[in-house]
């Protein structure tokens, strides 16, 4: 959430700031609101003032024995008035509130002003896509030629858009994840935790899923709980509520979960294969810092996240994304994105994000300087650290081989007891 201050006094500057992420949000009403606001707290003050004084009167004509019904009747009529106005101003403050929940947050100068995808920036490409002597394949048409992955079956159990691991494939998985939370824990710095997989309302709120973007998640009938889009929403609440001493900082965490998805509007995207699943995996990285150091630990955040691609031998490509392609709650992402040769593109695989103190205003998560009175908003950040399925997926089709088997990447033999190579293990 944006500071409400900041945005009464640079609304100009707010309005052209959010216009190009392709905002059209009406500030005007929003200044009507305010104004409205202000008037209604003078008026209820008048009021109140007015009744003080009633009510000093009421005693001082009791006390010298006068009449005072007109002056009581009087009281109860401001009283009454206070009462109407107090309601009218809390319906006010709640459309202000409804407002500010539902605004963005404020792009980093440093991103590039555009529409979509295509106006993103690249910033690098890392490793040469390795030329084949045969036809290659994507990783649907490997996964279940090898009898690893499963997705009719997977259908049959759920519904489309579920898959099922078997095999090697469901000991690939589990390798890239514990070689994932190894690497980022004890090389990176950072603290592993196992969160809760559903969260309530108010978590959701506070990282910016809500109230935005419900028809995205999955809600547990009977329960005000839905089930986690991605661990940044329990590991980001963590501290919500709480204040920080600054000595702590910068927090660093990771964790495994599987996501859930419901992909709303995603109809015919990515039908087949592990790129756009309703279930999934994903190791996360999530920050709480400073805002002095925040986006020097973006940096190391991306960083993290390249050197399971670069221990992978995975060719990527990083990208900033442009103001109308980041997320709602982001400042400034960066974007990784593998080189898949069965589909002969670059696919996300990690989106690492600074949002400054946007997500601490909601979940109201503070940190306190050595020897200060007051505290401040810290600043969060979240990463990909990365997506399992979709870097399972990378794998499959960057290491495959003529006769249709699948190497493992060289990091990954001790993660797979030994194992280099998966071949074909229908039953």
């Amino acid at each position: 959430m944006l500071e409400i201050k900041y945005v009464r006094e640079n609304v100009d500057d707010v309005r052209m700031a959010l216009e190009k992420r392709g905002s059209t949000t009406d500030f005007d009403r929003f200044l009507e609101w305010e104004k409205k606001r202000r008037e209604l707290l003078q008026e209820i003050e008048t009021l109140r003032h007015q009744r003080n004084t009633v009510s000093d009167d009421i005693a001082a004509m009791k006390k010298s024995g006068q009449d005072a019904d007109a002056r009581i009747v009087e009281m109860r009529s401001v009283s009454e008035k206070i009462k109407e106005l107090d309601i009218v101003l809390s319906e006010t403050e709640i459309s202000i509130d409804n407002f500010m929940i539902n605004l963005p947050n404020i792009p980093n100068k440093d991103v590039p002003t555009g529409i979509n995808e295509n106006d993103n920036r690249l910033e690098k490409q890392v490793g040469t896509p390795r030329k084949f002597n045969f036809p290659v394949q994507p990783h649907w048409e490997i996964g279940e030629s090898l009898g690893i992955l499963d997705f009719a079956r997977a259908t049959k159990i759920t519904g489309a858009r579920f898959p099922l691991y078997i095999g090697s494939g469901a000991k690939l998985e589990r390798a890239l994840i514990n070689f994932m939370l190894n690497t980022h824990v004890n090389e990176h710095g950072f603290t592993e935790v196992l969160p809760p997989f559903m969260v309530n309302r108010k978590s959701l709120t506070g990282t910016g899923q809500l109230p935005k973007f419900e028809e995205d998640l999955f809600k547990l009938q009977g329960w005000d709980y839905f089930m986690i889009p991605t661990s940044e929403v329990p590991m980001t609440n963590i501290y919500a509520d709480e204040i920080i001493p600054e000595k702590n900082l910068p927090i660093r965490f990771t964790a495994y979960t599987p996501c859930f998805r419901s992909e709303a509007g995603s109809h015919g995207k990515d039908t087949r294969g592990l790129i756009r699943q309703h279930q999934f995996n994903k190791v996360e990285m999530v920050k709480y810092t400073t805002p002095e150091t925040s986006f020097d630990e973006l940096e190391s955040m991306l960083a993290a996240a390249e050197t399971i691609l670069q221990r992978l031998n995975l060719p990527y490509q990083v990208i900033t994304l442009c103001t109308g392609d980041m997320g709602f709650s982001a400042s400034k992402t960066y974007d990784i994105e593998v080189w898949m040769p069965g589909q002969e593109k670059y696919r996300e695989i990690s989106s690492c994000s600074n949002c400054t103190d946007f997500q601490a205003r909601r979940a109201n998560i503070k940190f306190r300087r050595e020897g200060a009175k007051k505290s401040e908003f810290a600043h969060t950040l979240n990463g990909s650290g990365l997506a399992v399925g979709r870097c399972f997926a990378a794998i499959l089709e960057n290491y495959q081989q003529a006769d249709g088997s699948v190497e493992i990447p060289e990091v990954l033999i001790p993660y797979m007891g030994g194992q280099k190579i998966i071949t074909n293990e229908n039953r």
